[in-house]
């Protein structure tokens, strides 16, 4: 079998001690938590089922900027779309403003669970020329009737980019425990 994009082994970011698992859902009741959207959501389950090795967590703006416009991260990795953890700028806190870690709180399980908690290396705002740019980028329009543009624009223009140690796969392994697999589960299927 090939070797996983860019490693020789998949890098899943779900936590599968228990013990740390632990201690992460404790410390995220200690830490500022935001709800993110669900593009966030789904990009969160993606790099804790190790789809996105060997990547370590969300963008900063250079990277999102460099893979809409190059489909390269700044080091020079081939990476086909921006993977991000955007907000509304009226979402953040000043605790979540000056936090080093924050807790991610799921948009599509009741009671909005922790889903991973976030280290912040950067927040940064993106201008509304840039959202236009990603969105014809990556999307090929700015028309806000294309879904993914509606998404990408109502996620908000904030960026919150730094490693994530994700918690849970949200509502994907309930909603769909029969096709549902991590990128580990599947290679080890494709081996038998």
């Amino acid at each position: 079998m090939i070797d996983p994009y860019s490693s020789q082994v998949l890098q899943p970011l779900h936590i599968q001690n228990q013990s740390h698992s632990n201690f992460l859902l404790d410390q995220a009741k200690k830490i500022p938590s935001i709800v993110i959207s669900s593009a966030a959501a789904a990009n969160a389950v993606m790099l804790g089922g190790g789809y996105f090795t060997p990547l370590k967590g969300f963008m900063d703006l250079a990277d999102v900027l460099n893979v809409s416009k190059k489909m390269r991260l700044t080091s020079g990795l081939f990476w086909p779309t921006p993977v991000v953890n955007m907000v509304r700028e009226d979402s953040l806190t000043e605790e979540i403003k000056s936090a080093s870690k924050i807790a991610l709180l799921d948009p599509n399980v009741e009671g909005h669970p922790v889903i991973a908690v976030q280290s912040v290396d950067k927040i940064e705002k993106m201008t509304d020329q840039q959202v236009s740019e990603i969105s014809e980028q990556v999307y090929g329009t700015t028309d806000s009737k294309h879904p993914g543009v509606a998404s990408f624009i109502a996620a908000g223009n904030t960026l919150i980019s730094g490693t994530i140690e994700v918690l849970n796969y949200s509502y994907f392994e309930t909603e769909f425990p029969d096709t549902f697999r991590t990128a580990v589960e599947i290679r080890d299927e494709i081996k038998k």
